[in-house]
């Protein structure tokens, strides 16, 4: 049989699948559109993680899914609300709000979520901090990370704690936000937070100290694994950026 119509019916084939099944609509575009690629891609997204049932497969095919329609997740989410309605529902839904850059409503969908037994759930409130930090409210994010200490004192979040001294930073007492950084860095293994230190001693005017700890976090990252740089990437190349900068 040529191979143009083996590819046909290949086509054809998964297409009925997806109506069958009822999978996403944008599938059937993307196997008509993309007669090589398509095929390919709706077997290794929803046929292979279904017969190997394993967690890499069903990882991977779930950032396939989120790249070929980046609201599913969102619209599931809103679903959900209106279904049941529950803590857990609104949470979900907040967090996928943060995800997509919709801070004001994912501020108010942790407002709502804040209620009864959880008004002073930890995580909840974190998340609340973190829509308002990057909404543009520093000082909101800083008094609910207060807020939160002051209800949950075992609570212990090296996310948190960056989020603290941004949000410091942002509202402009930076000598406090020195301080936090420098704390977390003492615990805290990422490259974030002594970069975010350098640059802050940089910006008032302690600019060797600052440029002494880019040149040791380069330093330092030379002697871990591949992997770790790799994970710590985007840090390392902005120190670096920093250092040229003079």
């Amino acid at each position: 049989m040529p191979f143009f119509i083996l590819s046909i019916l290949v086509q054809v084939a998964l297409i009925v699948h997806v109506v069958r099944t009822g999978r996403n609509s944008l599938w059937i575009w993307v196997l008509v559109l993309l007669p090589m690629a398509g095929p390919l891609a709706y077997i290794a997204a929803e046929l292979l993680p279904e017969l190997l049932g394993g967690r890499s497969a069903r990882r991977a095919a779930s950032k396939l899914h989120k790249a070929l329609d980046p609201t599913r997740d969102l619209r599931d989410a809103h679903k959900q609300v209106r279904l049941s309605g529950s803590i857990d529902a609104r949470r979900r839904l907040a967090e996928e709000l943060l995800q997509a850059g919709k801070y004001a409503e994912a501020a108010d969908n942790y407002r709502a979520a804040l209620t009864g037994l959880y008004q002073h759930d930890p995580h909840l409130m974190l998340g609340l901090a973190q829509a308002l930090y990057h909404g543009g409210d520093a000082g909101g994010a800083r008094q609910t990370l207060d807020e939160l200490i002051a209800n949950n004192p075992d609570f212990r979040s090296t996310e948190g704690h960056l989020l603290y001294a941004r949000a410091l930073e942002g509202e402009g007492n930076l000598a406090k936000a020195a301080e936090e950084y420098e704390a977390l860095a003492k615990y805290h293994t990422g490259a974030e937070a002594t970069y975010r230190h350098a640059v802050l001693l940089r910006r008032t005017g302690a600019t060797e100290r600052g440029n002494e700890m880019l040149r040791r976090l380069l330093e330092d990252a030379e002697l871990t694994t591949r992997h770790a740089r790799s994970f710590q990437k985007e840090w390392l190349d902005l120190a670096k950026k920093e250092l040229a900068s003079g």
